[in-house]
């Protein structure tokens, strides 16, 4: 068990506060929060289950605050939270088989067209469209739901970007495409969040103070966002999604 000093501790709990901030909003808090346990000499394998342990609060958190303001579509969502949860365990069950490092390449593209689309269309996501599913949209979310919730639980970095870029498809505000992709979120971390648990790959004294600090974090971003709208997610967005960018090219680099 490892053991960090006071310093380092208030250095974990205020970078969590900052990255759970941002990834209520539109994810990306791994950015963070990962780096910060891996340079108190966690390893990597725990680094990230104490990370998933903290993440899991601040997920719970933001989910809570979208809900309780009305910008969470429980007909939209509730179906599509067991898909991701699903998807998650068997994407995390994989990893155990199979190193993730070679879908670097793909995610870097796929968030790079993602950014350029959001930028190009300057009004989308300002007003939600979206009345319900057509069975060619059911189809295609619950494939998403699971196809993101495996590569959460398989690979990880941009799964909330890739949500809410999901549902911004369909015709949701920038606000409520944020709250639906928390749930999904949510789900995906309870399942990876259990596999970790079950593999011993916690460090409960840094995560536990870390998560207190990321559900804090994770209140004020939400209820910022959803006090703000369309108008601070988006730019927010495209932010978390060059930094994402960049970290994936300097990975590869």
């Amino acid at each position: 068990m490892i053991h960090i000093s006071l310093e380092m501790m208030i250095f974990v709990i205020v970078g969590g506060f900052l990255a759970a901030y941002v990834d209520s909003v539109v994810g990306g808090g791994g950015l963070i929060s990962v780096p910060l346990l891996l340079a108190t000499g966690l390893p990597p394998a725990v680094a990230l289950g104490t990370n998933k342990l903290a993440g899991t609060m601040s997920s719970l958190t933001s989910t809570i605050s979208f809900m309780r303001s009305g910008n969470i579509d429980l007909k939209a969502v509730k179906g599509l939270f067991l898909l991701s949860l699903l998807g998650a365990v068997c994407g995390t069950m994989v990893l155990r088989q199979i190193p993730s490092d070679f879908l670097k390449p793909l995610v870097v593209i796929m968030l790079i067209l993602i950014t350029i689309y959001t930028i190009f269309r300057k009004s989308w996501g300002a007003s939600s469209t979206f009345q319900q599913y057509s069975i060619k949209t059911a189809l295609l979310m619950g494939g998403a739901a699971f196809g993101l919730g495996f590569y959460d639980g398989f690979f990880g970095p941009g799964t909330g970007s890739f949500l809410i870029f999901v549902f911004l498809m369909l015709g949701f505000d920038f606000v409520k495409a944020a709250g639906n992709s928390k749930v999904l979120n949510f789900g995906s971390n309870i399942a990876s969040l259990a596999t970790f648990m079950v593999l011993g790959s916690i460090n409960y004294s840094i995560g536990i103070p870390m998560g207190l600090a990321m559900v804090a974090g994770s209140f004020l971003g939400s209820r910022m966002a959803i006090r703000k709208g369309t108008a601070y997610v988006r730019p927010l967005f495209l932010t978390v999604c060059l930094l994402l960018i960049g970290k994936q090219i300097w990975d590869l680099l």
